[in-house]
C-alpha cells in the first residue's frame, strides 16, 4: 500500500489557467508589478485588506527558481459577527426610543448600525489567510492553490490589477472531462499512466441531480455501468498519476486533494542543509512533477484547444 509523503510545500487544490508558452517575464519585472499592491496591515476601522506578501518573509514579493515563480496573496479580515452588531444595535435602539419618545425609523436604525459597527471594529479580532500562486513561465501555467472559486477569483482580481494586460486564458481540452471520466468508469480502465482510486461521484442532471458517492469503496464496473446507463455522469474521480501523485479530477479541470506519494519523498534532496535549500528542493520537485502531470492529463483529454493551443503553437 502506498503511503503519503510529508511535503508541506505542495499545493493541495489546483485552479489551473494558461499563459503563453513560454512567458518571457522575469522575477524582477513581476516584483515591480506587484509592489504597488503589497499587503499592508489594515487599520482599526478597515473590515478587510488584501495584497501581495513575501513568500519567504524577505524583501521580495516573488520567489523564483528554474523559471518558476511563487507569489502569496494575503487577506486580513476583521471577525465581527453580525449577531453581535445586531444585538448591540438593538440595545442602543431601545435606549434611543426611551430618550426620544418614539420608535426608531428604518433610516435611523441603519445609521445606528453603522455607528455600532465603527465602534466595535477596533476591538474585533483579525484573521489572515494566505493563498499561494505558482507561475510556470517555462510551460505556461498559472496555478492558484485554492479550493474555493471565490478565493481564486479574489486572487485573479488583484493579479489582473497588478499585471497590466495579463495574457491569461482558460484551459480548454478537446474532450469533456465529464465524458472522459464517465467512460473510464464504464470501462473500468484508466488511461495509460493513471489508475482509478476508490472515490467518485456520479450525478444525473435529468433526475433532479440524483447523486451517488463512493468514498473509500471499490468501484465495481457493473455498479458503475448500472448508474451510467440510468443517466448518471461522473462529476468527480479520484486518480493516481504514475504511482507518484494522487488527486481528484473535476469537470472544470480543477484538481483537488493533491497528495504526493512516498516515491516523491524518496526523490527529495537529502543534501539540503538549511531551510532555504530545502525550500528550493521542494519547489523544484513539486513544480517538475506537477508540470509533467498536467501535460499527461491534457493529453488523455485529447489535447488543448483555443488560446492555450495557439500560444503553444507560436512557441
Amino acid at each position: 500500500m502506498m503511503r503519503f509523503a510529508r511535503t508541506p510545500m505542495w499545493f493541495k487544490n489546483l485552479q489551473l489557467h494558461r499563459l503563453p508558452v513560454p512567458w518571457s517575464v522575469t522575477p524582477e519585472q513581476m516584483d515591480k508589478w506587484l509592489a504597488p499592491h503589497a499587503f499592508q496591515p489594515g487599520s482599526s476601522v478597515e473590515m478587510q485588506t488584501q495584497g501581495w506578501a513575501s513568500p519567504r518573509d524577505n524583501d521580495s514579493l516573488v520567489y523564483s527558481i528554474n523559471r518558476q515563480m511563487l507569489l502569496v496573496f494575503r487577506t486580513e479580515k476583521k471577525l465581527l459577527p453580525a449577531s453581535v452588531v445586531n444585538q448591540v444595535t438593538k440595545a442602543r435602539a431601545l435606549e434611543l426610543e426611551e430618550q426620544q419618545g418614539f420608535k426608531v425609523g428604518r433610516k435611523q436604525m441603519r445609521e445606528l448600525k453603522e455607528q455600532v459597527t465603527d465602534e466595535l471594529l477596533p476591538r474585533a479580532f483579525s484573521i489572515r489567510r494566505d493563498t499561494r500562486v505558482w507561475i510556470d513561465t517555462a510551460h505556461g501555467w498559472l496555478v492558484i492553490d485554492a479550493s474555493s472559486q471565490a478565493v481564486a477569483d479574489e486572487v485573479l482580481g488583484l493579479l489582473v490589477k497588478s499585471v497590466d494586460q495579463l495574457p491569461l486564458a482558460s484551459v480548454r481540452v478537446a474532450q469533456s472531462p465529464v465524458a472522459a471520466m464517465t467512460e473510464w468508469l464504464l470501462s473500468g480502465d484508466a488511461p495509460a499512466g493513471f489508475t482509478l482510486d476508490q472515490d467518485t461521484e456520479l450525478r444525473s442532471p435529468a433526475q433532479g441531480n440524483a447523486t451517488v458517492r463512493y468514498v473509500g469503496h471499490a468501484l465495481d464496473v457493473e455498479d458503475m455501468r448500472r448508474h451510467i446507463e440510468a443517466g448518471k455522469q461522473c462529476m468527480r474521480l479520484a486518480m493516481t498519476w504514475n504511482d507518484r501523485v494522487s488527486f481528484v479530477l473535476t469537470p472544470s479541470l480543477t484538481i483537488k486533494r493533491v497528495t504526493p506519494l512516498d516515491v516523491i519523498k524518496e526523490a527529495s534532496d537529502p543534501t539540503a542543509h538549511n531551510d532555504d535549500e530545502q525550500f528550493d528542493s521542494d519547489m523544484t520537485l513539486m513544480t517538475g512533477e506537477l508540470a509533467r502531470m498536467f501535460a499527461d492529463i491534457v493529453e488523455v483529454l485529447g489535447g488543448e484547444q483555443g488560446d492555450a493551443l495557439l500560444h503553444a503553437a507560436a512557441a
